[in-house]
């Protein structure tokens, strides 16, 4: 029986500059040598065979064959476009390479908050192509409303996108809190009542669609690895300030979220013996000086405002960030203080894990007393260099859609997996 004829040659997306890590897994990898070489082509956009053999250090006979079942299974596409670094003359027939095919998959990624949950809707190639937000009251609830409001995120998205539930092959989602991402509990988080949830069997009975649940900070640190500056980058830390403070590592280009995936929480580590109240229920977390919830508590004080009396901390925080800007001297120490507090839990993370970058992000870090030079120098300052080269801290302020972004990275990995990974069927 002779082999089914291969798929003509088409032209690869406008722009597209691929997505997901581009540098190679460690030595233990154990991930298929097709889905390298699939992880390989999405992460360079389009790839040549020769590129392909080149980076993963395989032969060329392999990368044909691999090349050519991913083709036939409707993963892979060959394309006329040329690849940027490619310098040798035409000679005979144009040159093609690879890209990916964008409609094998489509999957969602939702970020759920305090005030607003955000959706984004992807492709294979991890292309956005709708966006949806759902305001939502800021008061903790059940798992059932948690549910009912996802469901109807997931709704909206769909039908901005003009497409049915089963074209989604997986949603991923980000939450704060406590999450153990292998059986989808979550023990305790700020958004839900009750402790020891099981949302992830809970959400994918009620959405119909296999879901993922993760920290949010991870999904922060899971967009940097897929679309931004950690994507060539092997060691990071991603500090996030919003309600709460959060924290991603990624060593070794990946994910690292301890034993029990409940590691990295940085806003919960202690840096005052029986100090303010913070609500996880203990005392002295650095995020009970540094939130939103903290900062508000102190502004109620330096604006003589009930706090009571506001729907919400945010506006609490814009009204004192006012009063700074225009010379008051205590909202102005207030925000120098959570300064002070911030550079103490980044020089920790510095000297724990020695990253190659420290990236500050998240909707807080639009108050520039938290990350001005006298936060960088202090925090450089309080961490042992003994005269080698400081630890990289950049701010990034992508906004919302980002969280998600990064919980559609999630649940592309996972659908990749299942696709091509050890599980797969041939």
């Amino acid at each position: 029986m002779s082999p089914a004829p291969l798929p003509p040659v088409v032209t690869a997306p406008e722009g597209y500059a691929g997505c997901g890590p581009l540098l190679p897994g460690p030595a233990t990898d154990s991930k298929p040598l097709r889905q390298r070489v699939f992880e390989h082509v999405r992460a360079t956009g389009i790839a040549a065979r020769a590129d392909v053999s080149r980076a993963l250090g395989i032969s060329a006979g392999s990368v044909t064959q691999l090349t050519s079942d991913l083709i036939a299974q409707g993963y892979l596409c060959e394309t006329a476009e040329i690849t940027r670094d490619r310098r040798e003359p035409a000679r005979g027939r144009p040159a093609v390479s690879l890209a990916v095919v964008p409609k094998a998959h489509r999957v969602i990624g939702i970020k759920l908050s305090d005030e607003r949950h955000t959706a984004v809707l992807a492709d294979f190639s991890g292309t956005i192509l709708a966006e949806a937000m759902l305001p939502t009251p800021p008061v903790r609830k059940s798992l059932d409303q948690i549910c009912d409001e996802t469901a109807e995120l997931v709704a909206r998205l769909l039908a901005e996108a003009d497409l049915p539930l089963d074209a989604i092959s997986a949603i991923g989602i980000g939450l704060s809190g406590l999450v153990e991402p292998e059986t989808g509990a979550v023990p305790w988080s700020p958004l839900l009542i009750g402790t020891d949830l099981p949302a992830r069997d809970a959400l994918t009975q009620r959405l119909g669609r296999p879901v993922l649940i993760e920290n949010d900070a991870n999904m922060l640190t899971l967009a940097e690895l897929w679309f931004g500056a950690g994507r060539a980058m092997s060691d990071f830390a991603v500090v996030t300030i919003e309600h709460g403070v959060g924290m991603g590592l990624v060593v070794g280009n990946r994910l690292y979220r301890g034993t029990r995936g409940m590691g990295m929480e940085l806003g919960h580590t202690k840096v005052h013996l029986d100090g303010a109240l913070c609500r996880c229920g203990q005392r002295g977390c650095l995020e009970a000086y540094l939130a939103d919830y903290a900062l508000a508590r102190e502004a109620a004080t330096a604006l003589g405002r009930n706090p009571r009396n506001q729907a919400s901390p945010q506006a609490m925080l814009e009204a004192l960030f006012a009063e700074a800007k225009t010379g008051n001297m205590a909202a102005r120490s207030i925000f120098r203080r959570a300064g002070r507090y911030l550079a103490l839990g980044l020089s920790n993370v510095i000297q724990i894990f020695d990253p190659e970058l420290v990236i500050l992000s998240g909707e807080r870090m639009r108050y520039d007393y938290l990350y001005a030079d006298e936060v960088i120098a202090e925090t450089l300052a309080l961490t042992l260099n003994h005269g080698r080269q400081p630890c990289r801290i950049e701010i990034h302020n992508w906004g919302d859609m980002v969280w998600a972004r990064g919980a559609a990275a999630l649940a592309l990995s996972y659908v990749t997996d299942t696709a091509l990974g050890q599980g797969a069927v041939a």
